[in-house]
C-alpha cells in the first residue's frame, strides 16, 4: 500500500524542510501520518523572490507553451491518480473512491484553464483616422492563494489552473490539515518542467502567512475560499494595499422543492448529495424548503436514503461517508444539532457522535426547525439536513434568500414559468434546476452577498488573474 508522502514546501523549484512542523491527523482513527513543515518569514521572503522572478519568465512565455506545460503536468497527475487518492484519504477521511472523482475534477480544472488561457483576447476599439485603441489582458503578476481542507486536491487546483493558465506566478498556501493534495500538484509541476519560481508551495499558522504576504508589494491579487469571517478579515487586509482579491467564501445552500416535483425521487437525491464528502462542502445542500403537500413523502424518501448511508473508514470498500475533518467539527455539529432539538425541532434520524474512535458523526436529519434555531443561520459545514414545509413558492424564495449567503442554490421543478421566478428572485450565484451539481470546470462559479467575489472555472474565471491595459496610439506625432 502507497505510504503518506513526505512533507515539504516547493520555493524556487526546490524543495525544503525547516525545523518546526506540525503533526497531520488521520481523521479516521486519530493518528498521526505526517510531518508538516512549517515556513517562517526567511522561507516566505524567498517564495515572495522567487515568485517575482518567475513571473518575469512565465509572463513572457507564449500562451500555447503554458498549455502544454499545464497539460504535461495534468497527465502526470492522471497517471499517478491513485497514490493521491490514497494520500487525500488518509488525511481528510473521504471514501477512496470519492477521492479518486476529486483527482479527477483537480485535472479537468486544469486541461480547461490550460485551453481558456489562449483565448485570452483583447479587442480593437473602432477609432478616427490615424490612430487606433487596443485593449489588452496581461497577466496581474504574483497571486497570493489560500485553499481550504475540505478538497484537498481540487480546491488548490483551481487557483493554481488560473494563475498558471493566466501567466501569472503564485505562492499557494494549502490547508495545514489536508496538505499532501496540494503537495502531490507541486511535484507533476516539478517533474513537468515548469520554470522555477512560478509556483510556489508554503505551509504554516495561517494568520501569520496571511498577514505577512498580503502586503507585500509583489502580490498583486489575492485568492481564498474559506469561512466568510476569515474572507472579510483578508479583504480588509488587501484593501488597505489596494491589492484586489477573488473570495469564494462561505455558503448556506438552500433547496426549493416544488409541489409539481417527484417527492420521492427528489428526496434520495437530496439525500446522497448531502452526505457527500461528509457534508463539508460550500455548496452542500442544506436548509430543504419542500411544499407542504410533498412534506411527508419527501421527508421519508430523504431518511431511507440516510438510513442506507455506509459510515466507515474511507480506505474501505463500500463506504460512503467517511469521518469530518476533526474534532472541532464534532463538537459543532452536535452543538447545532441539540440547539435545535432544545428549540423543538424534530430529530428523524442520527444526532450524534458515532463510536468513540475518529471524528465520525452520524447523518443527521432534523425537521420542522424553528427560525430561531442556530441551524437555521449558521452553515453546519457537515452531514446534517434541515427539512421544513413551505406553503409557497413565495415562501420558499423567502426562506432560501433569508440569510446574508447566496453561494449555491438548487430546485426542483418541471415548470417553465417557475424556474423563470427562481432565476429572477433567488438570490445566489449558482442556480441549479433538477441537480444538485454546482460547478463544472466549463461553468463559472462564485458567489454574492457574503458569500464572495469574483469567478473560478468558465469563460470568466481568468479574468481576476488579468488585468486590462489599453494602448492609444497615434500614427503620426
Amino acid at each position: 500500500m502507497t505510504s503518506y508522502p513526505e512533507l515539504q514546501l516547493y520555493i524556487g523549484g526546490t524543495w525544503r524542510k525547516p525545523g518546526e512542523t506540525m503533526p497531520v491527523i488521520n481523521p479516521a482513527d486519530g493518528s498521526v501520518i505526517g510531518a508538516l513543515p512549517m515556513a517562517g518569514r526567511a522561507e516566505l521572503d524567498d517564495a515572495l523572490q522567487a515568485a517575482d522572478e518567475g513571473f518575469r519568465v512565465w509572463s513572457r512565455t507564449s500562451p500555447r507553451e503554458r498549455g502544454d506545460i499545464i497539460l504535461k503536468a495534468c497527465a502526470l497527475m492522471r497517471r499517478r491518480m491513485d497514490d493521491i487518492a490514497h494520500s487525500i484519504t488518509l488525511e481528510h477521511g473521504k471514501p477512496l473512491a470519492q477521492a479518486r472523482l476529486e483527482v479527477i475534477r483537480g485535472c479537468e480544472f486544469f486541461e480547461w484553464d490550460a485551453a481558456e488561457g489562449q483565448r485570452l483576447y483583447g479587442r480593437v476599439i473602432p477609432s478616427a483616422p490615424g490612430i487606433r485603441y487596443v485593449v489588452y489582458r496581461q497577466p496581474a503578476g504574483t497571486v497570493a492563494a489560500f485553499s481550504p481542507w475540505n478538497f484537498p486536491m481540487s480546491q488548490p487546483s483551481r487557483k493554481i489552473a488560473g494563475a498558471l493558465a493566466s501567466g501569472c506566478s503564485i505562492i499557494i498556501k494549502a490547508a495545514e490539515e489536508t496538505p499532501a493534495g496540494a503537495l502531490h500538484i507541486a511535484r507533476a509541476f516539478h517533474d513537468a518542467g515548469l520554470p522555477r519560481g512560478v509556483l510556489n508551495l508554503v505551509f504554516g499558522e495561517p494568520a501569520e502567512i496571511s498577514s505577512y504576504l498580503i502586503p507585500q508589494d509583489q502580490v498583486r491579487l489575492v485568492a481564498f475560499t474559506g469561512s466568510t469571517a476569515v474572507g472579510r478579515h483578508l479583504t480588509g487586509i488587501a484593501a488597505a494595499h489596494m491589492t484586489p482579491v477573488l473570495m469564494e467564501l462561505g455558503g448556506h445552500a438552500p433547496v426549493i422543492v416544488c409541489d409539481d416535483a417527484d417527492p420521492v425521487a427528489a428526496g434520495r437525491l437530496s439525500a446522497i448529495r448531502k452526505m457527500r464528502n461528509a457534508g463539508q462542502v460550500c455548496t452542500s445542500p442544506t436548509r430543504f424548503f419542500v411544499d407542504e403537500s410533498l412534506y411527508s413523502a419527501y421527508s421519508d424518501a430523504f431518511v431511507a436514503q440516510v438510513r442506507k448511508t455506509v459510515v466507515g473508514n474511507g480506505m474501505e470498500a463500500g463506504t460512503d461517508m467517511g469521518p469530518v475533518a476533526n474534532e472541532r467539527r464534532l463538537h459543532a455539529l452536535q452543538e447545532l444539532t441539540d440547539d435545535a432539538v432544545a428549540k423543538g425541532a424534530r430529530l428523524l434520524v442520527g444526532g450524534g457522535r458515532r463510536g468513540n474512535q475518529g471524528y465520525f458523526f452520524e447523518p443527521t436529519v432534523l425537521a420542522d426547525v424553528p427560525s430561531d434555531a442556530r441551524v437555521m443561520t449558521e452553515e453546519p459545514f457537515g452531514p446534517l439536513a434541515v427539512i421544513n414545509p413551505v406553503a409557497s413558492l413565495d415562501e420558499g424564495i423567502r426562506q432560501a434568500n433569508a440569510l446574508p449567503f447566496g453561494l449555491a442554490a438548487y430546485a426542483f421543478t418541471h415548470r417553465a414559468a417557475t424556474v423563470d421566478r427562481l432565476v429572477d428572485e433567488v438570490e445566489c450565484g449558482n442556480l441549479s434546476i433538477n441537480t444538485l451539481e454546482a460547478s463544472l470546470p466549463e461553468t463559472p462559479f462564485g458567489g454574492v452577498k457574503h458569500s464572495g467575489y469574483g469567478r473560478e472555472g468558465g469563460a470568466e474565471g481568468l479574468d481576476h488573474y488579468t488585468i486590462i491595459k489599453n494602448l492609444s496610439h497615434a500614427m503620426a506625432f
